[in-house]
């Protein structure tokens, strides 16, 4: 466990596995990193694995954070493993605080592998969805506020989110974690449009994308890919925005060949190979 103090005095906290050139990972939405075990599990023989737990997402903290204030909290960690350089890997809204990171902190990654990152393309991400979810969450209907979230702003069809709302009434944790998304959510309308900025992102970078993911994940894929310098689109077949978790062995052999890269030329492809412990459905 890496126990760091951040710029504004903050305690940074990470889980800190394995031995080698080292990888942090910043963790998406309803998360504290523990999601991205499994994926960590299968890169420690040979990798550092450091999940920062965004403080976002840290229940001990007051809300709401700034994509500024987790930026420094990177900082802080890659200074305590000597200063880089480090591969960083964000997952959703992880992923545009990595994108941030790189901005901010120039030298200091080997390079970036961003698994879908919402990043706001032309208008608000959230838009009239987050004043309907804060209100939801007013009226204390957690469950409602994160079904809105789910099919407003991920857009899965309504039935799955009205699932995901139902599971969340009976799911503490999930429960807990539903204002910290919406804070999430706020704060990467508050950052606006970046892809100007991203250009100045001249580090190798996976864009990691899921066959099955929500079309609007993919596009804000392309979107990245036509202003950063060095981007590469990687495709998981058959998976979704949860690769990490269905299929870890897939995402981390993606992180993997980051972290040791080599030529290569097209969009590339993960191929389906089953991973320990998989369930069937992931056979190929």
């Amino acid at each position: 466990m890496i126990v760091a103090t951040s710029a504004d005095g903050v305690q940074v906290r990470a889980a800190d596995e394995g031995q080698g050139p080292a990888v942090v990972v910043l963790h998406g939405g309803l998360d504290d990193g523990s999601q991205w075990r499994k994926v960590a599990g299968r890169l420690t023989p040979r990798l550092r694995v450091v999940r920062i737990h965004r403080r976002q997402y840290r229940l001990d903290l007051t809300p709401s954070s700034t994509i500024a204030q987790e930026v420094e909290d990177v900082r802080t960690v890659v200074a305590a493993l000597g200063g880089g350089p480090v591969l960083l890997v964000g997952h959703s809204s992880g992923g545009v605080v990595a994108l941030e990171a790189a901005l901010a902190l120039p030298g200091a990654f080997t390079g970036l592998v961003l698994y879908e990152p919402p990043v706001v393309v032309g208008s608000s991400l959230g838009g009239a969805a987050t004043a309907a979810a804060r209100a939801a969450l007013a009226r204390g209907r957690r469950g409602k506020a994160l079904e809105i979230f789910i099919r407003d702003v991920v857009r899965l069809p309504p039935w799955q989110a009205w699932l995901v709302g139902a599971v969340t009434c009976v799911h503490p944790e999930l429960r807990a974690f539903v204002p910290r998304q919406i804070d999430d959510l706020q704060a990467i309308d508050q950052l606006g449009e970046r892809l100007d900025a991203y250009r100045a992102v001249g580090i190798p970078t996976v864009l990691l994308g899921g066959e099955t993911s929500p079309a609007h994940l993919g596009e804000r894929l392309d979107a990245l890919a036509r202003v950063l310098p060095a981007a590469e689109r990687v495709t998981l077949p058959r998976e979704g925005h949860g690769g990490h978790m269905r299929s870890p062995g897939r995402v981390a052999r993606v992180v993997a060949a980051a972290a040791a890269p080599r030529d290569r030329s097209g969009p590339a492809v993960v191929e389906p190979e089953r991973d320990r412990g998989e369930h069937e459905r992931h056979a190929p």
